[in-house]
Formats: structure tokens, C-alpha cells, sequence
């Protein structure tokens, strides 16, 4: 698996705020820990059951995290050409992709707030990500600021978990993301997060 991270951090990037709500959709922050069932509010979940296992899993009692956002697409022709060239595949082993994109925060709050910490966890995960055996895949993990106003206002940093991946047709694709995604999951699941 192609495995990258980078950092958005500068003062022009967005900031993710928790919890948010846009007005134009109707769509809010939903609190998976506290209401799991909750699942069924999220559209995306609804519609991409591997993305619901992955927020349910992300979301337990055990997860060294918790989601903020997350969407699912098929990728279009610049992403699909994008993803080819970087996974070196030709537009006859790869004309269709899938991709995802979850917001995670760290529970453990001093991760949370450190910089250091986030970028060294990541670099440990990409490391960990590489050898997983998905060649017509790819995770990118972004890190960005971070204000939680749940129980108290915090700042910090969240990861963008990216996870793409090609086929030669739609269904195909679909399996590859689903099953690249199950994986990466596993792997931030059993990781400690807290080193």
C-alpha cells in the first residue's frame, strides 16, 4: 500500500472545529461514542457499509480515537489520473477508483494537544501501512488544527485519514477501498496511540 503523510498547519489552512454543523445541508457533528446508534444519521455510513464498520470501530470504547467527519466517493478523472501515476498503473489495470476520508482525534488528550506526538504517530502508521497488501491502494493521512467544544475547549491537531484505491471497474474498486479501509482501520485500532 502507497502509505503518505503530510501537515496542513499553516494560518491560511482550515481548522477543523468540533462540533460543527453546516447549515446548507442540514448536517451536524454526531457524537458516535456517546450515541452509537447514531450511525444511522450519517448518510454516508447509510449509503457505504464499509465506512459504517469503520466508524463503529473507530468510535468504540477501545478506539485510541473518535471520528469528527467523513464522506465517500467514486474518484473522478483528475483524482483517478492523480492516484494512477503514483501508484504507477495503467488506465486498463486501474480506469475506476473509490475513495473515503475520515476525520479522526486522538482521546488522549496530551496526544491531542502535540504536535511532536501527532507527527511521530504518523510516521509510525504510514510505516505500519506500507507492507499491508493492497498494491492498488493508498493512505494519506493529513494533519490540521483541531478545537474541540465538547466538554471544555481544547486546541490540538486531528488526522484526515485518507484511503483511495483502483480497479479496473467500479465494483472492483469499491472491494479494494473496503478492504484497504478495514485494514488501515485494524491497524490504528491495534496500534497504542499513546507512545
Amino acid at each position: 500500500m502507497l502509505a503518505e503523510w503530510s501537515a496542513e498547519c499553516s494560518a491560511d489552512d482550515p481548522i477543523l472545529i468540533v462540533p460543527w454543523h453546516d447549515p446548507s445541508s442540514g448536517l451536524a457533528f454526531v457524537d458516535l461514542r456517546a450515541s452509537p446508534y447514531d450511525l444511522d444519521s450519517i448518510p454516508e455510513a447509510d449509503r457505504h457499509p464499509p465506512l459504517m464498520q469503520a466508524l463503529r470501530a473507530l468510535n468504540s470504547a477501545r478506539s485510541p480515537v473518535f471520528t469528527a467527519k467523513c464522506d465517500a466517493w467514486p474518484l473522478g478523472p483528475d483524482e483517478l489520473e492523480s492516484l494512477r501515476l503514483n501508484l504507477d498503473l495503467g488506465p486498463n489495470d486501474a480506469s475506476a477508483g473509490f475513495s473515503s476520508y475520515i476525520d479522526l482525534i486522538a482521546r488522549d488528550r496530551s496526544l491531542f494537544a502535540s504536535f511532536p506526538r501527532q507527527e511521530q504517530l504518523l510516521r509510525r502508521v504510514t510505516r505500519l501501512a506500507a507492507p499491508l497488501d493492497h498494491p492498488s491502494a493508498a493512505l494519506d493521512c493529513v494533519l490540521r488544527p483541531a478545537l474541540l467544544e465538547l466538554e471544555d475547549t481544547r486546541q490540538g491537531y486531528a488526522v484526515s485519514l485518507y484511503v483511495k484505491a483502483l480497479a479496473a471497474d467500479t465494483r472492483a474498486a469499491y472491494r479494494n477501498w473496503s478492504a484497504a479501509l478495514h485494514d488501515v482501520v485494524a491497524l490504528i485500532r491495534g496500534n497504542d496511540l499513546s507512545r
